[in-house]
């Protein structure tokens, strides 16, 4: 298994945020986690990337103990992640934003800076050209539209040769066809380098169409795991999350 999460809790005064959480995920899953607005989805993201500490429970990343460990450390060790606001320099190219990100992982960002721009490029472009980014290498950030700023964004987060990616609403403010080109590209990535994907998602169609398995949070608890036929028919979770909606997804 790429990654262990056992007995994960987590309490903001006397509001249980991640009540007990257990699951497993192995490389080449996408393993989507869903549930209702404060079911305790971005709080279980924010513990297994580093950003928040747990109060009790394991996060077992190969032979790593993830729960604790600070956000860089982790990044270093392979876990990639993607946030719901896309995080890219709005002021560097497309592939300076790729640089940048595989100067940290080799632990060049102190180079000089006249010899920066000539580090990694290769590399990045190679990166780019696996999320179809590589014919705008070379405009800024902040010219591109929302979609194209996810991938440069799912670019950047296989800059540490990842084999967990953690993606917080990948698709988030994106056309209906942006999602579907995103969630099919990110499976064949998936597919060719092995790599386990735990995402959140509100949007029923990525979810159902693309996890192989999906685990559903609310009120911080654990209410059901399970494909995605077995989570449409469950009970628990029409009456709780999706309601109506859940037969038409």
């Amino acid at each position: 298994m790429t990654l262990v999460v056992d007995g994960l809790f987590k309490a903001f005064g006397g509001v249980q945020a991640v009540n007990n959480v257990s699951f497993r995920l192995d490389a080449g899953e996408l393993l989507a986690l869903i549930g209702p607005n404060g079911a305790g989805k971005t709080t279980c993201f924010n513990m297994l990337n580093g950003q928040l500490r747990p109060d009790a429970g394991s996060i077992r990343f190969f032979d790593n103990e993830l729960a604790g460990v600070a956000p860089r450390k982790i990044w270093r060790l392979g876990v990639g992640r993607t946030f719901q606001i896309t995080a890219t320099f709005g002021s560097m190219t497309v592939r300076e934003n790729v640089q940048m990100a595989l100067m940290s992982y080799h632990r060049r960002l102190f180079a000089l800076l006249p010899r920066a721009a000539a580090l990694y490029v290769d590399e990045a472009m190679a990166l780019l050209d696996r999320v179809g980014m590589a014919d705008q290498a070379d405009r800024p950030c902040s010219v591109l539209a929302y979609g194209d700023l996810k991938r440069v964004e799912l670019a950047v987060a296989l800059a540490n040769e990842p084999r967990l990616l953690l993606m917080d609403e990948p698709t988030a403010g994106m056309a209906p066809k942006e999602r579907v080109e995103l969630m099919a590209l990110t499976a064949d990535i998936v597919a060719e380098r092995k790599i386990a994907v735990l995402f959140t998602e509100h949007d029923m169609d990525v979810v159902f169409g693309h996890a192989g398995r999906i685990l559903v949070l609310n009120r911080g608890q654990l209410i059901a795991e399970g494909n995605p036929a077995e989570v449409r028919e469950n009970d628990q979770v029409r009456e709780v999350y999706l309601g109506a909606e859940l037969g038409h997804a």
